[in-house]
């Protein structure tokens, strides 16, 4: 079922991304976030922004959500979005559920352009975009570095 998140979701939040942040290079964060932390980010974009999760069997099994592209006022109808989908459940079309719900609900706000940052090599992240119409525009080469390697993002 996918929902609006809710502060109560943050726990199983954090345990989705931690495994990515402490276990791939798919996000550039290098230290596992706090429920604190989480909850500070949930309440922050939630202000402006929508975040959506998937939750089956009453536990948050993937989400998505848009933040601020940049901070100047030219950028204010365009966001970020980020996704996370538990590891163990990847490949299963909840990303493309999510994505789905995700872009309906930015149509009805006065955002223009979604962006999708994604360290490279991420077949399933790349998917996901072209199957909703997404293009590559940019790579940057060498933008991150983490567990001791250089990192693309396309």
């Amino acid at each position: 079922m996918i929902r609006p998140v809710m502060a109560s979701d943050a726990a199983d939040i954090c345990k989705i991304y931690n495994e990515y942040v402490l276990n791939t290079c798919i996000s550039f964060e290098e230290s596992a976030v706090t429920i604190e932390d989480m909850l500070a980010r949930i309440a922050n974009i939630t202000q402006l922004y929508p975040w959506l999760v998937d939750e089956a069997d009453g536990k948050v099994i993937g989400y998505i959500y848009a933040s601020q592209w940049k901070g100047r006022s030219a950028y204010r109808y365009s966001v970020e979005a980020g996704y996370y989908i538990r590891l163990d459940l990847t490949g299963k079309g909840i990303g493309t559920r999510l994505m789905a719900e995700f872009l309906r609900a930015l149509r009805a706000t006065s955002i223009h352009s979604v962006i999708c940052g994604i360290a490279l090599p991420n077949p399933a992240s790349i998917a996901l975009c072209k199957r909703f119409g997404f293009e590559q525009v940019a790579l940057f080469r060498e933008v991150g570095f983490k567990m001791n390697r250089w990192i693309d993002v396309g």
